[in-house]
């Protein structure tokens, strides 16, 4: 019989970060990727609120709907890949991607939000180049005269 699966080890050698919160929004797990992708260290994001990788102009949306799922029980979310800003601890704008999954205690009540998490600001920026360089390009053909 194999050996049962370690979820701590698990978590912990995942490459993608892996934040659970509780659910008044306070951080209650967070593995390397979190800390090699946030630059907080767990001990300086455990206990923190989810607002430690919030940007202020996001916050009221994101505990708006937090508030509704911890109330209804259910997320629109599950099975979709979201795309948002973030922070990093120095100050730096990140964006992420994540999907998410509830947490239910003995009660059936949410008490908990687990996202697995992938730095996706390389992928941003190219895709922001590339706009850019499109605009351009349209700007250009518009300008030129017709032959």
């Amino acid at each position: 019989m194999p050996d049962p699966v370690d979820y701590a080890q698990l978590v912990e050698t995942a490459g993608d970060a892996i934040v659970v919160s509780d659910a008044r929004g306070l951080i209650v797990a967070w593995n390397a990727a979190a800390e090699r992708i946030f630059g907080f260290t767990a001990e300086e994001a455990l206990g923190q609120s989810l607002d430690l990788i919030t940007p202020d102009r996001h916050r009221r949306r994101h505990w708006d709907g937090y508030a509704k799922t911890m109330a209804s029980g259910k997320t629109r979310y599950g099975t979709e890949i979201l795309r948002v800003p973030a922070l990093h601890k120095d100050g730096r704008p990140l964006s992420i991607a994540f999907s998410v999954g509830l947490l239910f205690d003995d009660a059936g009540a949410v008490s908990g939000v687990t996202a697995i998490v992938r730095d996706d600001t390389g992928r941003w920026n190219d895709e922001r180049e590339m706009r850019r360089r499109l605009a351009e390009l349209e700007a250009d053909v518009r300008a030129a005269p017709n032959p």
